[in-house]
């Protein structure tokens, strides 16, 4: 799922595009995509787009006379900006947005059709899209401890709870969990004053530095590489490989279709994790520390 540095850039390339330009037609090649009637989408042909920006993980478009389109990429959503009138892809295709200067298509990944598009008037609306979690870059340090404290959640949960911090997923909260040397399953009300700082702070520095990275990265073209596996990364998508600060192997934890990856010796004091699955399956055989993972039973 594109997390806040991805639609971050995504944002500003959009800007970029199409401030400025009229929305020419609107092409949906899946009828689920559109999740609402009123106001109709055609109600956008014609209108002028005046800002692009961020709502959580969202991306929003505004139109004149407070038209707002709203669309949430899930995991496989993805935007493409191509020459105009560009025939939406028969497989990957799920809408495309027509404009003077090309078209803007959205493709979705997968079998699982999960990104959405919703079209809403008026401000009052559009806040009921908003999540409420707390914009982390730049946030103080008192209110990044009260939205982290103010349920007893893993820190992992905590800071992918869209209702808690706004734009952070699981790519980039186990990256910030590494940075901070913080485990992914300690309890938010177990935190001493110096693990909220440390975590505080590595959250801003995580944040910034691959907004930054990826910035560079596309230049002043369009995001057509958008992942949550990048090279260059500590811990997320790395499993069994060299943790880059201590060399121990980078583990994991497996739930449903997401996985918390992270390093035993530098944030769970060489304790293993279990992982939901692995553990039943294996009983009184799961290792319960890197040693015991490194060095199984019968072997030297």
């Amino acid at each position: 799922m594109p997390e806040l540095p991805d639609v971050v850039i995504y944002v500003e390339s959009l800007r970029r595009y199409l401030v400025g330009q009229p929305l020419v037609a609107v092409r949906l090649s899946s009828p689920f995509v559109l999740r609402s009637v009123d106001p109709p989408i055609q109600e956008l042909e014609g209108k002028t787009v005046q800002a692009v920006r961020r709502l959580g993980k969202r991306i929003v478009f505004g139109f004149g006379d407070e038209f707002f389109l709203v669309v949430h990429l899930m995991i496989a959503g993805r935007f493409r900006w191509r020459r105009r009138n560009q025939k939406i892809p028969k497989k990957l295709g799920l809408a495309a947005f027509d404009f003077p200067r090309g078209t803007l298509l959205l493709t979705e990944a997968g079998t699982k059709k999960r990104a959405s598009i919703h079209v809403v008037r008026g401000d009052d609306n559009l806040l009921q899209h908003d999540p409420g979690g707390i914009e982390v870059v730049g946030c103080a340090l008192e209110a990044f401890r009260e939205a982290l404290t103010r349920e007893n959640h893993t820190l992992k949960r905590a800071l992918t709870d869209p209702r808690l911090f706004s734009g952070i997923g699981n790519a980039y909260s186990d990256e910030i969990l590494h940075a901070a040397r913080l485990s992914p399953l300690k309890r938010t009300n177990q935190l001493t004053d110096d693990e909220v700082s440390r975590l505080h702070e590595q959250t801003l520095a995580t944040l910034e530095e691959w907004t930054r990275r990826i910035r560079d990265e596309v230049g002043s073209g369009f995001p057509e590489k958008v992942t949550a596996f990048r090279e260059g990364m500590a811990a997320h998508g790395r499993f069994g490989q060299p943790c880059p600060v201590c060399g121990a192997p980078i583990q994991r934890i497996v739930f449903a279709e997401n996985e918390t990856n992270y390093c035993a010796r530098c944030q769970t004091g060489g304790k293993m994790l279990a992982d939901r699955a692995l553990s039943r399956l294996l009983k009184g055989d799961w290792p319960k520390t890197l040693d015991a993972w490194e060095n199984p039973k019968g072997t030297l």
